[in-house]
């Protein structure tokens, strides 16, 4: 039944005009306490301004505001409905989903319906027996739903309650009597989940003619393969290699799959010599410095000549490298020598010494502040330090800077468990601060000092304001194309419709060329690639604010660009793009593009290669 304080809204909304839907976008993003924007939007006569408007209430993730959305489950449109049952799964209010699904005739919507089934807590035998019933829906996008329903179900509950044996039966069924792409690969990711796959179904899998299934039925069985497609190849090295087989890989065309057969030799403990002929072999400094550390793995008196002539290696990606095998071997000297390097992230990886991790607290690198902390938490004499902590959190603070939440909390912590009463009373100041987290923490930590309740000046991060309509116009079907140093390009279709304030944010930074010089960091072959930090590394924002998530339907596929974020609604301006389908990031981190051609450039993006520049194209 709905609350008094949502009929209120909604009786007040019904003199309200009926919004824009840019009028409904800004009070989304405004993420306001007052909704009556959004509620008079589901009374509108236009069906996109009611459609915008359902979704905005469920990117709110306020579970009360459920009753506003359920009416429309009922919607005439499809669209509506189908938008009706994403926002109440993402707002975590419950409905009747089974009986909901008893009367939707539309297959797409029965498709939501499915996913929100599985993706509903607490699990029950009731959804999951309906969405085995599913797997058999005669409408093909709703049957992928059900699959799809049952790989979040399994997934998300197998610590407390385990699908019936007859569920995975019905699962390795999907596989094998079903053509379509996405549905064997949800009943491969459940069966894999869970430990259910069988021969059968593997032997099967493994014939299959797309990758993406092959690539799976690797992963369950830990089988090695020949295959023509590396991210199977990629699969085959990681989980089932033996020495003579990722020695053969090392020459693999797939840069990520010789890199993965490199670390395989070290894993393995394969013939020293041969790994140093590897160190030694003259290629890149990827294969050198990733071969290195598996040497240290194996043979340390081999490794440790080495290692000499890689600390000094102009490429500073190269001597991180060398601090994990410096690490490996015990090396202290040659760690002391690197935590003392011009490269903050090189120092980072080799902080070894309080007073290692002291000098680096000067620096305003957010990955060296983070890594400070960390080596910090064992210090001895913590209380000791106490000013040097405050005066770095000061100094971070002064302006408020909002985009280096972590650097600035691992710091708090770390003088919060100093047990200085004088340091933690310097903090008061950051009650204010823009970050309610860093607000919040401070909070907490003066309270628990003075056995009295100090409440956080700031409860609520507030955004720079949300673009205008004319920019939102000038953005709509907008391309960028990214050129990579001695790669060549790829284009994105951007997706405005989908994340306005992302695609928004994204175009500002490209227009003023803040990617361009910036490196792909992170690289996580069948998974993702991470760049555009101006640190190089997980914590340097690009943008100076929290970014705003946008979740909805688009989905973490294959060549689909997202923004990373360290919890909701902290979006930092960098990006990510998916090398294979990750669907379990769905619903938690906003896609905002989507490679249009050049994706096999994507493909051959190793770490530290660079971002020559990204060039915006406007359709109009």
């Amino acid at each position: 039944m709905i609350s008094s304080l949502l009929l209120g809204l909604v009786l007040g909304a019904a003199d309200v005009p009926s919004p824009s839907v840019h009028a409904i976008l800004t009070a989304e993003y405004a993420r306001s306490e007052d909704v009556s924007t959004l509620v008079a939007g589901l009374r509108s006569p236009d069906a996109e301004v009611r459609r915008l408007s359902v979704r905005a209430i469920g990117r709110l993730e306020r579970s009360a505001l459920g009753d506003l959305v359920t009416p429309l489950l009922g919607a005439p449109e499809a669209v509506i409905r189908r938008e009706a049952v994403g926002a109440l799964a993402q707002m975590g209010a419950g409905f009747d989903i089974v009986g909901t699904l008893a009367t939707e005739k539309d297959g797409g919507v029965r498709a939501t319906l499915y996913e929100a089934l599985g993706r509903a807590k607490p699990a029950t035998e009731a959804a999951e027996a309906r969405l085995v019933a599913g797997l058999k829906d005669a409408d093909p996008v709703a049957r992928t739903g059900a699959a799809r329903g049952l790989e979040w179900l399994t997934r998300l509950n197998l610590k407390t309650r385990r699908p019936a044996p007859s569920t995975f039966a019905a699962l390795r069924a999907a596989v094998v009597d079903n053509t379509i792409v996405p549905l064997r690969q949800f009943a491969l990711l459940a069966l894999n989940a869970a430990g259910e796959g069988d021969v059968a179904t593997y032997d099967f899998a493994l014939k299959d003619p797309d990758p993406r299934v092959r690539r799976l039925a690797v992963v369950g069985s830990k089988r090695w393969v020949e295959d023509p497609s590396p991210i199977v190849r990629f699969e085959a090295v990681r989980l089932a290699a033996t020495c003579e087989r990722a020695f053969a890989a090392v020459d693999d065309a797939s840069g990520h799959v010789a890199l993965a057969a490199i670390d395989a030799l070290g894993a393995l403990k394969c013939d020293a010599t041969r790994i140093a002929a590897v160190v030694d072999s003259g290629k890149s400094w990827r294969v050198r410095a990733r071969a290195i550390v598996s040497l240290a793995k194996v043979d340390p008196a081999l490794a440790a000549p080495r290692l000499k002539t890689l600390i000094s290696d102009p490429v500073w990606q190269a001597r991180v490298y060398a601090a994990n095998a410096a690490r490996s071997l015990k090396d202290d000297a040659s760690l002391a020598t690197l935590a003392r390097d011009s490269n903050p992230n090189v120092a980072a990886a080799a902080l070894n010494t309080v007073d290692d991790a002291v000098r680096a607290l000067a620096s305003d690198h957010s990955g060296l502040l983070v890594a400070a902390a960390a080596q910090l938490k064992t210090a001895p004499d913590l209380k000791g330090l106490a000013p040097t902590l405050l005066a770095a959190v000061r100094r971070l603070s002064t302006p408020p800077r909002v985009n280096q939440r972590d650097a600035r909390v691992a710091l708090i912590e770390r003088l919060g468990e100093s047990g200085s009463a004088t340091g933690i009373e310097g903090l008061r100041g950051l009650l204010a601060d823009p970050d309610p987290e860093v607000a919040a923490l401070v909070s907490r930590l003066l309270s628990k000092a003075t056995v009295a309740s100090v409440p956080a000046i700031t409860t609520r991060y507030v955004p720079p304001p949300f673009p205008s309509e004319a920019a939102l116009r000038r953005l709509e079907g907008a391309r960028a194309t990214v050129t990579m140093k001695g790669l060549g390009s790829f284009t994105v279709a951007l997706l405005a419709d989908e994340a306005p304030a992302t695609v928004a944010t994204f175009a500002s930074l490209v227009e003023k060329k803040a990617y361009d010089g910036l490196t792909f960091h992170r690289i996580v072959p069948n998974f993702v690639l991470q760049g555009g930090s101006p640190g190089a590394d997980e914590y340097d924002a690009l943008t100076p604010f929290f970014m705003r998530d946008e979740l909805g339907f688009a989905s973490n596929e294959r060549g689909t660009l997202g923004t990373s974020t360290r919890g909701h609604d902290t979006g930092d301006g960098q990006i990510y793009v998916n090398l294979i389908d990750n669907w379990r990031l769905d619903h938690t981190y906003t896609v905002f593009a989507r490679v249009v051609s050049g994706l096999d450039v994507v493909d051959r993006i190793l770490e530290g290669d660079v971002i020559e520049r990204v060039v915006l194209e406007l359709r109009r």
